[in-house]
């Protein structure tokens, strides 16, 4: 379905940019997305709430809140997301980009660099920069330079046996079908996906599940269902087994997560 003019948005930038680094941040309404564009500089997105996802070609770049994704220049892209979301993106021109990665991917975000992000949500920029606001926005491009890259958090595939059965998983989140039923159900054997998953994905199948149940978490611990709720819904015997997967994968405990994005951090 087609998004309505409210959830139409536009790039703020076409031909050029008005500093050689720029911030930005931004509320999307769920639905919203942005037209598939490419410009002569990186960018770097950031979701504070919810999750953004960013599709290149036939590739989904999508990543919760402990990760941002970098898209080096001239690399075309469409930006949407599916949720409510609070955003922000940093425009890179060369030559702050000669440090970062060649390729689009998924950055591991530090304390310090979140810690920038939301001082920069909460005391928002005007233009001409000073001179201490373009040096602290260089700060922040070093600290990205400097950041562990991690692919796609959750990298897709474009295989006609693997990728229904990728689409299915996220679809069902919550079902626990072992390996060998999802291979049969899609009339084919465990070894196969196994293989093309590893190829694919640089993964496991569990791997991958797990990570989906993370962003489905976060997508309703944000719209503030129960922790109990959100658990069983993704298919966990008890609360405690949904925290302790929570915990694992991302350092905090659901209720952590949920009190950090209520008040920004």
């Amino acid at each position: 379905m087609a998004p309505s003019e409210k959830h139409r948005r536009t790039p703020p930038f076409t031909d050029a940019l008005p500093e050689k680094i720029v911030f930005r941040s931004a509320d999307m309404l769920a639905g919203s997305e942005y037209p598939n564009h490419a410009h002569d500089w990186g960018e770097f997105v950031y979701s504070y709430r919810g999750v953004m996802e960013v599709k290149i070609g036939g590739q989904h770049y999508l990543a919760p809140s402990q990760y941002g994704l970098w898209l080096p220049p001239r690399v075309e892209h469409q930006g949407l997301n599916r949720y409510e979301a609070s955003h922000c993106s940093l425009y890179v021109s060369a030559p702050y980009t000669d440090h970062l990665p060649n390729v689009p991917c998924a950055l591991e975000i530090t304390h310090l660099t979140r810690s920038m992000l939301e001082h920069l949500k909460a005391y928002p920029l005007s233009f001409p920069y000073s001179e201490s606001e373009a040096r602290l926005l260089r700060v922040l491009v070093d600290q990205l330079s400097s950041a562990n890259c991690a692919g796609s958090y959750l990298p897709g595939s474009a295989d006609p046996i693997l990728g229904p059965i990728l689409d299915f998983i996220e679809r069902n989140p919550g079902k626990n079908d072992p390996l060998a039923e999802l291979a049969t159900r899609f009339n084919t054997v465990e070894r196969t996906v196994m293989r093309r998953a590893r190829r694919d994905l640089g993964m496991p199948l569990s791997e991958w599940r797990q990570r989906v149940r993370v962003v489905e978490a976060m997508k309703q611990l944000d719209a503030g269902i129960k922790v109990e709720s959100v658990g069983l819904d993704l298919g966990y015997a008890s609360a405690s087994a949904f925290i302790a997967m929570f915990k694992k994968r991302t350092g905090m405990t659901p209720d952590e997560y949920r009190r950090g994005q209520r008040h920004g951090g």
